[in-house]
């Protein structure tokens, strides 16, 4: 009990040395330095709020880290064309399809396509854009809206979100094409009016 009032004199002093920041003043020429007076928050309630209130934002900061998408490292992808192996395909028999990255049923994907000499692949949408680059021969590229157009190697046709479109290849030998969709793939084939 006898230490109490020094105990308290010491923690009025470091309250009074902390309450007060030195600040140059900026308004006149030479650098003086003014007092300014800060309140330390002593109030038991305040301190609880504080210790709360950062409580809260940890507890945030991990809700949300622990919601975060978790991104798994793909592997790379490297084939050479002749390791391709073509399987028949939903739509013409004409036309064969290969994935060659992503997941066609969940989200954005890439594949390659080979039509032989003559194949039509009739007027069509996905609800996914889509996106065509010729590899070999010509094709042959129409869009509603659009005047068809004969595609040569490097040519590229962007086809909107269920914007009908059409295709042949025309080339005496197959055609050769790379397809990108930037969503899941699906395909709507349009019924030619009577």
């Amino acid at each position: 009990m006898c230490c109490l009032p020094l105990l308290d004199r010491q923690i009025e002093c470091l309250r009074s040395r902390i309450g007060r920041l030195a600040l140059p003043d900026m308004r006149s020429e030479g650098v003086e330095m003014v007092t300014v007076k800060k309140r330390i928050g002593s109030n038991r309630s305040e301190r609880v709020t504080y210790v709360f209130l950062a409580f809260l934002g940890l507890l945030l900061a991990v809700t949300l880290s622990a919601q975060a998408p978790k991104t798994e490292s793909k592997a790379g992808i490297v084939r050479q064309l002749s390791e391709v192996r073509f399987p028949a395909g939903e739509g013409p028999d004409c036309l064969q399809f290969f994935l060659e990255n992503g997941d066609m049923k969940t989200g954005p994907s890439t594949a390659i396509m080979k039509a032989k000499p003559k194949c039509v692949v009739p007027p069509h949408y996905h609800t996914a854009e889509e996106q065509l680059i010729i590899v070999k021969g010509d094709v042959s590229a129409g869009m509603e809206g659009m005047r068809d157009a004969v595609l040569g190697p490097g040519g590229f046709a962007m086809m909107p979100s269920k914007a009908p479109h059409w295709f042949t290849c025309t080339a005496k030998e197959e055609c050769l094409m790379f397809v990108t969709f930037d969503r899941a793939y699906d395909i709507v084939w349009i019924k030619p009016d009577k």
